[in-house]
């Protein structure tokens, strides 16, 4: 394994992703499980903020290094915001992934009320390359538990995250989340017996990352 990624495994990187993915070798994890800001400017009532949810210049670059450093024949499975849906379809072909399915989250609640009560999530499952069907596909439609976003505005349950990764790498592949907020998506990447590299922009949704992490058993969580 290349020792420039070795030395970052099973870590929480604070800084701009498109930076730090560089600093990254070409080909070097196995999935990418992440939930970029949605550009929705989106404010909770409790007055929390996402870091570049009002700006696009971030978004091509960011998968264009996403899709570099992703491994050939493998997944990148992204979280995105819906009203900027061909904001994020261009930036995911412009950078060379194919869209292989969608997956849709429903909710037993509301996130909010508009011409529809919004009760889904959803994400696009992209690939590099061809990478082989599961012997077992899992089901594009999944059940959402709630977290009452404690950890962070934008947090996503550690149980919907773990059939994800079981499902699209392998024991003991490298999970990338360059937009890791709380940490969820290397919970669960823990949980399936994965190594990990988190990024988060906001020093302090990065500490509270190592800290979660921290409690799990994980001690190399600080960089």
């Amino acid at each position: 394994m290349n020792q420039s990624i070795t030395s970052k495994l099973n870590t929480v990187m604070t800084g701009d992703c498109v930076e730090l993915l560089r600093s990254l070798p070409t080909e070097s994890v196995d999935l990418v499980l992440t939930d970029p800001p949605y550009l929705v400017t989106y404010r909770p009532r409790d007055g929390r903020r996402i870091e570049n949810d009002t700006g696009v210049r971030w978004l091509r670059p960011a998968f264009a290094e996403l899709f570099r450093v992703l491994k050939s024949n493998s997944f990148c499975l992204t979280f995105y915001g819906w009203p900027s849906a061909d904001l994020f379809v261009s930036a995911f072909r412009t950078s060379g992934f194919r869209l292989v399915s969608h997956i849709s989250f429903v909710k037993s609640y509301a996130s909010f009320v508009g011409y529809t009560r919004a009760q889904h999530e959803v994400a696009y499952l992209l690939a590099k390359g061809r990478p082989p069907k599961p012997e077992e596909p899992i089901s594009d439609v999944l059940h959402w538990q709630y977290t009452e976003n404690k950890l962070h505005p934008a947090q996503k349950p550690v149980s919907v995250l773990v059939p994800l990764v079981e499902a699209f790498s392998k024991p003991d592949g490298i999970v990338l989340d360059p937009f890791c907020g709380s940490g969820s998506s290397l919970v669960a990447a823990i949980k399936t017996s994965r190594q990990f590299l988190g990024i988060e922009i906001d020093p302090m949704y990065a500490q509270l990352s190592r800290s979660r992490l921290a409690a799990l058993g994980n001690r190399k969580s600080a960089a």
